[in-house]
This record gives structure tokens, C-alpha cells and sequence, in this order.
């Protein structure tokens, strides 16, 4: 069983690990921070219920079933911070949220100091690891201190599914996404952990053994409502900035016909070689050192190559932005072939922005990219002056 806990731990631990990627800036976001904190303190309930865990703490303090009011006030930390975060969530005037969160801590601390006195006052010399709750369920205080973690985390996760449930109709897209997944960890959480629990508790109130729910049951629920709850916090924060990653990388791949066309002109500094660069930075370094080359190569340009073939696309049926485009890119190829042959700049004059150098973003070099790698059909081979070979195309 420790296994399955310790894996609920590690889901909740790597998703606090994800979003607080940029600690000075999380610290400077109450949103963030109560996030990055109801999920630490997610795992380490996870952490501290692991029965190996209980065994070693119990052996390290010398009290038996240390470990359980520990679990139980973490337990109780984890559902005050849920309520934080729930508060953050919904915002307002800062005084009202400020109070509201320090009721908040103070109602949740006064049910911890709550469990270590009812603890500390109940008879409990023999060391439970894995169904403490039954064992103890007709053990005076020590049945009121089990009551009342459970009652605690109860409110925060109904608190939670009510939340969920209104915020759900007025959001949309990956917002309502992740409210649906905290909704579903909720319900799980409540119907699957907590009814398993208070089942098991109050069938042994009334004389029966329902034990295998409080320690088979519950938790794996609770293990799989830590996964729903995690992806859910997550989502609507991780996923928008992992898909314009996912892009960033798709633009640098198709400009590499562009980039192997002009990087010997580039005269950009090169970034440090980091194999761990994120796709945009290295995005971002090709665009720049693009548009270098693109201003080196400019007065190599020969506007009569570019209309040539622009004529020739359009009489084959192209549009006019397709056409521009096949022209640009034959004029980008023969002004590279001059610079590479250390060529006099051509007689033509004038002055010529490249569409890609119009538009903001990487879209124009993409464009121009994929109009070297594939000419449109009907654009003729240039020919170049003095016998050479013709300016190519990929």
C-alpha cells in the first residue's frame, strides 16, 4: 500500500514542482503560491500516510501512533489550503480576502491543535500502520479525533465541489477543463476515500467489520482523486504555454530550409550551445539571426529575377500572395548564390521589403521557408548571368 500512496505523492509533488518553475514570480502571486502550496501539502499527506512512513516516524519519536496525528493535522493543513486557494481563486477586494483566508487558517488550526490534544489524552499504546481509524473507532478520544479530521476535510472537499460546480457555468475553454478535473478528484475524494472511511468507522460503532473499505478501499480513491485534483490545478496553467512550445518547435523545423539558405550570412551571435533550450528561445534565436542575414543579403537582390518569376506563377493560375511568395524566394536563392560567389551586387535598384520582413511573428519566414522547399509549379529556373548555374530552389 505504501507503493500506491507514495505514487499519489509523486503526482502531486511534480505538479507543484511544474508550476512554481519561476519562483519569484510565484511568490509575487497569491494565486500561484496557494496553488503551489495545496499541492505540497497534497503529497505530503500522501508522504505521511504511507505506512513505512508511520513506522518510521513512530519509531523516531518512541510514541506509538505518532505518525497518525501528524497525517491528520497535514491532512488538515492540506483542506485549510484547499479553501485558500479557493478564496484566491475567486478574488475580490483585498481586505475581504484576507480575512477570509485568515479565518480560514485560524478555523483549521484550532482543529489541529484539537487532534494533538485529543491524542494526546486518548490510550493508544498499540502501533497501527494501515487501519488505525477502525482499530481506534470505539477508543475515547481517539474516536472524536478521527471524527474530526474526517468532518474537516469533508467541508473543504464539498467547499471544493460546490466552487467547481458554479464557477464551471461561467468559464470556458481550459478552465472549465480543469474545474470538470478538480470536480471529478473532489467527488472521488469525498465518495470514494472519505464515504469509505466514515462506512468503515460507524460499522464498527455498531459492532461490524467493514475494515477492508478503510484499508483497501480508500487509498487507491484517494491516490486517483490526487491525479484528478493535480491535472486539474495544471491544466489551465501548464497546457497553453506546452502548446506554444509545441508550435515554437513546428516553426523552427520548417524554417530550416531558410536558415540553411542564409546562415552564412548571419552575421548574429551565436547562443550558448544548451541542449536544454526551450523550443521558443531557439525559435526566437533563428528569427533574429534570419532577419540579420536577410539585411546582408538585401543589396544582392535582383528585382528583375523576382518579377520574372512572379509573372511565370501567375500566369500558371497562382494567387498574388502565392506568386510574391515563389518570387521572393527565387530572389532570396539567386542573392545567396551571388553572396556566396562573392559576386558584384546586380545593376537593378530599388528599395524591396520581403513580405516576411512585413508581418510580426515567425508566420512570413515560414512562408518564405516552405515556398523554398517547394516552389510553386509554373515558376521557371532562373538563369543566371555569365554562364552560371541557376539559382536553386531548396
Amino acid at each position: 500500500m505504501s507503493l500506491v500512496v507514495y505514487l499519489g505523492a509523486l503526482v502531486f509533488g511534480m505538479s507543484s514542482v511544474l508550476l512554481l518553475r519561476r519562483p519569484r514570480t510565484a511568490v509575487r502571486s497569491p494565486l500561484t503560491l496557494s496553488t503551489c502550496v495545496a499541492i505540497a501539502l497534497g503529497a505530503l499527506v500522501f508522504v505521511c500516510a504511507a505506512p513505512a512512513t508511520l513506522s518510521a516516524v513512530n519509531e523516531l519519536t518512541g510514541v506509538p501512533n505518532f505518525g497518525a496525528p501528524l497525517t491528520y493535522g497535514m491532512l488538515s493543513a492540506y483542506s485549510c489550503s484547499v479553501l485558500v486557494l479557493l478564496i484566491n481563486w475567486r478574488g475580490g477586494p483585498r481586505g475581504r480576502v484576507r480575512r477570509m483566508v485568515l479565518r480560514s487558517i485560524a478555523a483549521y488550526g484550532a482543529l489541529v491543535a484539537a487532534i494533538v490534544v485529543l491524542f494526546a489524552l486518548a490510550d493508544a499504546d498499540t502501533e497501527r500502520l494501515t487501519d488505525l481509524d477502525t482499530y481506534y473507532a470505539n477508543t475515547p478520544f481517539m474516536r472524536e479525533m478521527i471524527l474530526l479530521y474526517l468532518l474537516g476535510h469533508s467541508a473543504a472537499m464539498l467547499v471544493m465541489c460546490a466552487v467547481c460546480v458554479k464557477w464551471g457555468r461561467e468559464v470556458t475553454g481550459l478552465l472549465r477543463i480543469g474545474l470538470r478535473l478538480i470536480l471529478c478528484g473532489a467527488l472521488l475524494d469525498v465518495l470514494g476515500f472519505q464515504l469509505a472511511k466514515y462506512t468503515a468507522v460507524v460499522a464498527r460503532w455498531s459492532g461490524h467489520d467493514l475494515d477492508f473499505l478503510s484499508t483497501t478501499l480508500a487509498p487507491p480513491m484517494a491516490s486517483l482523486a490526487a491525479l484528478l485534483c493535480a491535472a486539474g490545478f495544471v491544466l489551465p496553467r501548464l497546457l497553453p504555454p506546452a502548446l506554444a512550445q509545441w508550435r515554437g518547435l513546428g516553426d523552427y523545423r520548417r524554417l530550416d530550409p531558410l536558415w540553411s539558405l542564409v546562415k552564412s550570412v548571419s552575421t548574429a551571435p551565436r547562443p550558448p550551445a544548451s541542449w536544454w533550450q526551450l523550443p521558443q528561445a531557439r525559435l526566437q534565436w533563428r528569427e533574429v539571426s534570419i532577419h540579420d542575414a536577410l539585411l546582408a543579403l538585401a543589396p544582392y537582390f535582383d528585382h528583375r529575377v523576382r518579377e520574372r518569376v512572379r509573372d511565370t506563377a501567375l500566369s500558371a493560375g497562382r494567387s498574388p500572395h502565392e506568386a510574391r511568395l515563389a518570387a521572393e524566394a527565387a530572389m532570396l536563392a539567386d542573392a545567396a548564390r551571388r553572396a556566396a560567389a562573392r559576386e558584384e551586387p546586380p545593376e537593378s535598384t530599388g528599395t524591396y521589403r520581403l513580405h516576411a520582413t512585413e508581418v510580426s511573428g515567425t508566420g512570413g519566414l515560414v512562408e518564405l521557408a516552405q515556398a523554398l522547399d517547394r516552389p510553386p509549379a509554373g515558376a521557371a529556373p532562373t538563369a543566371a548571368p555569365d554562364g552560371a548555374a541557376p539559382p536553386s530552389m531548396a
